[in-house]
This record gives structure tokens, sequence and C-alpha cells, in this order.
């Protein structure tokens, strides 16, 4: 269950660790990738390596050539487009030796920013680079987070998707007194199961009743609807009556094929009671991520001996669904045809 899919949007970075004129260097699916951010303002993304002699390119700086912002190689002062990856300076040139600059050049990644994020496109052909689908829609968010959480779970980009969806552990692994207390016990729950994009959604529903979060910083007029789609976004919006949305963002990117970085962006709008959190809300979040993490190193002591795991209905159906979404990923692009989600309405209940 290794396979990355290829053709997609993955979260690269937060735009707040990309200063103007700065860059760093980001593993992501076995690749290394320069993240960076012109000091125009603009996001790019490049191969980590220069072609001459395999620097990494981040460890260089930015400069202007011919008016174009360009990435210099630490080694020999290559220069390479922010915007292209296009080779636009070899120094030790000189006038008679008419080699061809242009024709070298480090892979491109197109990028996008918007909310405080920056995606990469990562294609499946190196020479193609060009995005052939549109980034994720997340719905109206703020220009920025309130706050981000990052971890990097030791676990494959499957494996972490799949914990990140079961419904059943929560009791047993998230039990704070501020979210699911132990004293709730265990409670059947029901619901519907849509298919939207690539992904699926459970219909906009009344929250869990155990939730004393919810209840007091929303009060009781409140909805909830929890939404995934490939690669591995998952978002959760949180809503009542009078205005106010609380939105937490989950983002799966693989780092190789066996850790990924979980990155968590939470937003929201008119809850001014959820303000007075903020100094406390990173370490509940961090904690309630670090709790999986735990979970996952107990799981990879089982996995040395038992590589495959045992899935059940219901609470397993969503894991059974994210692979029949990545095999039609997959299909799609290899039979070159556009993607049809295989999924139907459902409704799955369970106790947790």
């Amino acid at each position: 269950m290794s396979d990355h899919l290829k053709d997609m949007w993955y979260f690269a970075a937060t735009s707040a660790e990309l200063p103007p004129g700065k860059q760093f260097r980001r593993v992501i699916l076995g690749e290394p990738v320069l993240v960076g951010r012109t000091t125009a303002g603009e996001a790019f993304a490049l191969r980590d390596i220069c072609p001459h002699r395999a620097v990494p390119l981040s460890a260089g700086r930015q400069v202007e050539t011919n008016g174009q912002p360009t990435i210099e190689c630490p080694y020999h002062g290559w220069r390479f487009g922010a915007g292209d990856g296009v080779c636009k300076l070899m120094p030790s040139l000189l006038d008679d030796q008419p080699y061809e600059v242009d024709r070298v050049r480090v892979r491109r990644y197109p990028a996008h920013e918007a909310n405080g994020a920056v995606l990469i496109f990562v294609s499946a052909n190196a020479r193609a680079p060009e995005a052939t689908i549109p980034p994720p829609d997340f719905g109206p968010l703020p220009a920025k987070p309130k706050f981000v959480v990052e971890r990097v779970f030791n676990a494959t980009m499957d494996n972490a998707v799949v914990g990140l969806m079961d419904p059943a552990h929560v009791p047993f692994v998230h039990s704070q007194w501020w979210w699911r207390p132990p004293s709730v016990g265990l409670k059947t729950k029901s619901k519907n199961f849509e298919p939207r994009h690539r992904g699926w959604a459970i219909a906009r529903h009344a929250p869990s009743g155990n939730s004393l979060l919810y209840r007091a910083v929303f009060g009781g007029d409140v909805t909830t609807e929890i939404l995934f789609d490939l690669p591995g976004y998952r978002w959760e919006v949180v809503e009542n009556g009078k205005g106010a949305r609380f939105v937490t963002l989950t983002c799966l990117t693989p780092i190789d094929d066996l850790s990924t970085r979980i990155t968590q962006l939470t937003y929201w709008t008119g809850a001014p009671l959820l303000n007075l959190a903020l100094p406390l809300a990173p370490g509940m979040a961090g904690e309630f991520l670090d709790q999986d993490g735990r979970m996952v190193d107990l799981q990879n002591e089982g996995l040395k001996y038992q590589p495959g795991m045992m899935w059940i209905d219901d609470i397993d159906v969503q894991a059974k669904w994210y692979l029949k979404l990545k095999k039609e990923w997959a299909a799609s692009r290899a039979e070159d045809r556009a993607f049809v989600n295989p999924l139907a309405p459902a409704t799955l209940r369970w106790r947790s």
C-alpha cells in the first residue's frame, strides 16, 4: 500500500515558512524539493539538485539574472530560473565557448498558494510538469490560519491516511477531558456518507453530543461536515446559525515510503471565544496528533512481524474506499481518461 499518487497537488509548506527571498529543502514523495519565495513574493518549487555536481540548490542564494529571479548554486554559481527551472547563467564559460546554457534545466513543480498554504503539483512525467488538474478547493477560508501544528509520522502514506479516518479509536486514544472524557462511554453512531470530487463527505449533521468543546464555543445550534479528498486531505467544517465557522484542514504529504508529514491548519471566524484559547490551542492540537503518532509507533511494532492488517465493516469501510479511489485514479491516468468516483452513497454505523 505504498504507491504514491502522481498528477496530484500536495501540501508543501505554510506561507509563514517562506519569507521573501528565502528557500529551504523538503523531501516530498522521495524527491528533494526546493520550496522558496522570490523577493517579489511569489512562491516557487524546483528539484533541489543542481544537475552539474548534485549540490542542493537550496543551499544557494536568490539573485536576479537579466531581470528574472534565479537561484544560484553555491558550488559553481550556475543560476536557474525560479519560474521555469531553466539555466540562465554558467559563470565559468568564456565568450568563445558557445555552450547552450538553456539546454540545462532542473525540474519545476507548479506552485499554488492560498489561505496560508503552499501546494505543489507533482506530475507523473517530470518533462511535462504543468498541472493537469486545478488545486483542491477547501471552501471559503480566511487568508491565513490561526495556528498550524505539524508532525512527522513513521508511517506509509496509506497507513497514515487510514489512521486519520478511523472512526472507532477516539474513545481509546483521544480521551482528553475537553474533547471526549472517558465518563461518556461508547455510543452508537450512524453517519450518512456521499461521494464528493475525488473522495467523500460525511453529510452535514449535528456533532457528537460528547464534544464539550463544540457545545461550549458554538452553543446548541451547530452542524459539522467532514470531507476527504485524494491524495490525503481531510477537513472538518463546523458552523452555527450565527455566522461562526471553524475549519480544521489536515494535509498528509508522503516524505518517502516510510514516513509521512502531517500538517494541520486551523481557521475560524465569528468565534471570539476561540481567540481566548489561542495560547493553549496549538499545544492541545499537538497532543492530539502526538497521541496518534504514538499509536502508529506501536502499530509498527506489530507490522514488523505481520505485514497485513484486518479490516471489518463498518468502521474500516472508509479505508477500503480510499484504496478504491487510489486504484481508480491510477487507472484513469494509465488510460488517459477522466477520473470517475467509484463510491456510492452509504450509511455506516459503529459504536465509539
